[in-house]
């Protein structure tokens, strides 16, 4: 007895039609109206609509309230390494700013402590920052440090646009090592207000626990990526079996 094919929803077939009329569209061309979308493609304007919202969700098209649905930016391909923000973007060729949103003195909890390195109660350095790339928000970054270790770097970061190159410079401390998670989380108000984006729009948060070459702690941070303007890349590497050869 042969299987009968899913059936195939009409807004998925909408969107793939429009997936192929965006390729042939440079990045900020308009779409014709939902109401030219749905005699084009034969079906209702709430059809089209819940293709053309998907598509905006998953960073294809932009949607500007009261102007229309655009051709989306490439979305930016940012390499999993321990590398700075500002040298990343660079080498995309787009040009990274950020904004200090809050530095600010907490006490570190127990979890929080153990992270890095401290006592309980000791003095952590709280670092909230908005990235932004060709002036466009990206991303929210919120970064934990030890306040007794780096001394003075709230001054540091006034001079130096690079948190890495500051501990690198006016500290001695490279970062080596770290552990990154990477889950999907959905844009909070506050979140949407700040990167101006949809509330509920899909985010990236990516956790990076980074420790220097003497294996020491040093940061513990949190980095809100805009999900419509980003995409992680890493390189994945066979380990060899111990007998010198590779598994199939």
């Amino acid at each position: 007895m042969t299987e009968e094919s899913p059936r195939i929803p009409k807004y998925y077939d909408v969107k793939r039609s429009l997936l192929e009329l965006t390729k042939s569209l440079p990045a900020g061309a308009a779409l014709p109206p939902e109401r030219a979308l749905a005699v084009r493609f034969e079906t209702s304007r709430t059809t089209v609509r819940q293709a053309l919202t998907e598509l905006v969700v998953e960073g294809r098209l932009l949607r500007i309230q009261g102007k229309g649905t655009f051709v989306a930016q490439p979305k930016v391909a940012q390499v999993l390494a321990l590398t700075s923000y500002t040298g990343d973007l660079r080498t995309v060729g787009l040009e990274p700013d950020t904004k200090i949103l809050d530095i600010s003195y907490i006490s570190a909890d127990e979890t929080l402590a153990k992270r890095l390195g401290i006592n309980p109660g000791g003095r952590v350095l709280r670092i909230h920052r908005l990235r932004l790339a060709n002036g466009e928000p990206m991303s929210i970054d919120t970064t934990h440090l030890s306040a007794r270790r780096f001394s003075r770097l709230r001054r540091e970061l006034e001079v130096h646009a690079s948190l890495y190159e500051t501990l690198h410079n006016a500290y001695n401390v490279r970062l080596t090592d770290a552990e990154e998670v990477i889950e999907t989380v959905l844009a909070t108000p506050y979140d949407a207000q700040v990167l101006g984006v949809d509330v509920g729009l899909p985010m990236l948060l990516l956790t990076r626990h980074a420790f220097d070459a003497d294996g020491q702690p040093v940061e513990w941070a949190q980095s809100l990526y805009r999900g419509d303007r980003y995409k992680f890349v890493t390189r994945l590497h066979r380990p060899a079996r111990q007998d010198g050869t590779h598994g199939a």
